[in-house]
């Protein structure tokens, strides 16, 4: 046999192949670690530059905090920028994220966008401004067959049934929480599966949450397409979400704050969301004596459906939804609601 020679050099190699061997174990360790910290938000979930995210990478996140506007607006108002901007206050280590149908791929906002509220939100750093492309998000449910059928333009509610079907879409692929644009954010949701009660007996469908693939989303989903009726206000929504609930649970009254419980799904009581009942939504825009604690609520829905009239909040004017602004979503306040009237008072200075 040949006898092997000896290379002088083979010890200071077999050095330098250990020390690339430690260094690519150490950087291999490193991005499972950080994958595992998007995945799990044990620590700082948000990479450093969320604009190289694509949206799909966003929703995998998981525990999304999902709103949607199914208006062709791309302005939102203060009320939606107080709502988005309120849960990312609250959830800082969850993805929050604003779907809107005005926005496509191509179009270019920015954060220095000359849509104010729109430039506020994106500078967030867990708020994420999606297209919300309708065809893409019924994909693989039983909604596809419903969209490819229904005709928008003859639908008299299309805002509100396109919004009630991309809702239940969203959460059962990617799972997390849906929230309608007019839910102030106040303390953490501590439920993984629950609906809310607008009242006893029955379920809203402006806040829900459950994780991706639940059974009852899905249900719902081809419940909205065999009772499909978009003549009715509210069939895909609360009423879809009450007579599912009814399916599987037996409803009782609540007698105090307590939650209900059924099939692992929670149903919390009115005063989580709803402390102020929708006939009496007008007192969110009235001066208290004093103000509510909200200790058994974690977000208010301030009932914009009702708001015909379109009462704002308006700065010193001391209301119950003025102190709200200030409270859980100042950037909002300040930008939208105190710089506006500071801007709407120098242009009238200007013309005289």
């Amino acid at each position: 046999h040949p006898r092997l020679k000896h290379d002088p050099k083979g010890p200071g190699k077999t050095r330098m192949f250990k020390k690339i061997q430690i260094c690519l174990c150490c950087f291999f360790v490193s991005c499972i670690l950080y994958e595992i910290s998007l995945l799990s938000g044990c620590f700082s979930y948000m990479p450093m530059s969320k604009h190289f995210l694509t949206p799909e990478q966003v929703l995998n996140l998981g525990k999304s905090i999902i709103f949607l506007e199914t208006t062709e607006r791309l302005e939102p108002p203060p009320l939606v920028s107080c709502s988005v901007e309120s849960a990312a206050r609250i959830y800082q280590d969850r993805p929050v994220i604003l779907f809107m149908k005005g926005l496509t791929n191509d179009t270019a906002l920015e954060t220095n966008s000359s849509y104010t509220a729109f430039s506020l939100l994106s500078s967030m750093k867990n708020v994420f401004i999606l297209p919300l492309q309708m065809e893409t998000v019924f994909q693989e449910t039983p909604l596809l067959q419903w969209y490819n059928q229904v005709v928008p333009e003859q639908e008299k509610n299309w805002v509100h049934v396109s919004s009630d079907a991309s809702r239940l879409a969203l959460i059962w692929k990617y799972g997390g929480i849906y929230m309608d644009t007019d839910v102030i954010s106040i303390r953490p949701i501590p439920e993984e599966s629950f609906l809310a009660a607008q009242k006893s007996r029955f379920s809203s469908n402006g806040i829900f949450g459950f994780p991706a693939h639940h059974k009852f989303i899905w249900d719902c989903m081809e419940n909205f397409v065999l009772k499909y009726n978009g003549n009715i206000w509210g069939n895909q929504g609360p009423f879809l979400m009450t007579r599912m609930l009814k399916a599987i649970c037996n409803l009782t009254d609540f007698e105090s704050t307590e939650d209900h419980s059924c099939q692992n799904i929670s149903f919390l009581n009115p005063q989580r969301f709803y402390p102020i009942p929708y006939p009496a939504w007008s007192r969110y825009y009235k001066v208290w004596d004093k103000s509510p604690s909200f200790n058994h609520s974690y977000a208010l829905h301030l009932w914009n459906f009702m708001n015909h009239n379109r009462k704002a909040v308006v700065a010193g004017s001391n209301t119950l939804a003025e102190k709200l602004y200030k409270a859980y979503c100042p950037t909002t306040y300040e930008d939208l609601i105190q710089n506006a009237e500071l801007r709407d008072f120098t242009h009238s200075e200007d013309a005289a």
